[in-house]
């Protein structure tokens, strides 16, 4: 890939971004391939090493937050006329209602879904205070009861717990490890709505 169509590529990934923040990352990079190609190396394979446009467009909506995007996103591009910040005045009560229990609706089920998860983790906490319990009482059974049966009864017992214990720390794990990076994707995918390719 020549150099122009990569920064071009770079340029109309980033379009949701502020100008000068374009500029500044369109700048960055066609400085690195500059320096690279300095260095004796092919324009070709200076913007090789630089990396692919895409996974650096990917990072670069990453690592920029939110506020941002929104902020150039919902800037007006032209000054209103009176007749539509009226008309935003007036249907104020409908559409900041309605955002409002959108969000309120995607934030309980984020809860929800983090409750059940919470949940999990004192299913394992509960298993493993069992089996700990458990061996206790096994030990009182031998000694101070002297009752050999409930004592192996107890010890069973406690295997099992021990056993759904693993289970369950795997499955926990698994689910909040699951849900982070779910969390992560979904912010990554509301930012790319801020970005979009000029066509």
């Amino acid at each position: 890939m020549k150099k122009s169509e990569f920064l071009e590529r770079l340029r109309k990934g980033l379009s949701g971004l502020p100008r000068e923040d374009i500029d500044e990352r369109v700048n960055f990079y066609s400085e690195m391939i500059d320096d690279r190609m300095e260095e004796g190396i092919s324009e070709e394979e200076a913007v090789a090493e630089v990396g692919d446009v895409d996974a650096i467009i990917s990072q670069i909506v990453t690592d920029t937050p939110i506020v941002k995007l929104a902020k150039e996103r919902i800037k007006p591009k032209r000054k209103l006329e009176t007749w539509e910040i009226t008309l935003l005045i007036i249907g104020s009560p409908i559409w900041l209602s309605v955002l409002i229990a959108a969000f309120s609706v995607v934030i309980s089920l984020y809860a929800s879904v983090w409750a059940v998860i919470i949940s999990l983790w004192a299913v394992f906490a509960a298993a493993v205070g069992t089996s700990l319990c458990g061996i206790l009482l096994c030990v009182k059974q031998f000694e101070v009861d002297g009752n050999t049966l409930g004592g192996i009864a107890m010890i069973g017992a406690s295997l099992i717990c021990v056993g759904l214990s693993i289970f369950i720390f795997f499955g926990c794990e698994a689910a909040t490890r699951g849900l982070v990076i779910l969390t992560k994707k979904f912010f990554i995918g509301i930012k790319r709505i801020f970005i979009k390719e000029e066509m």
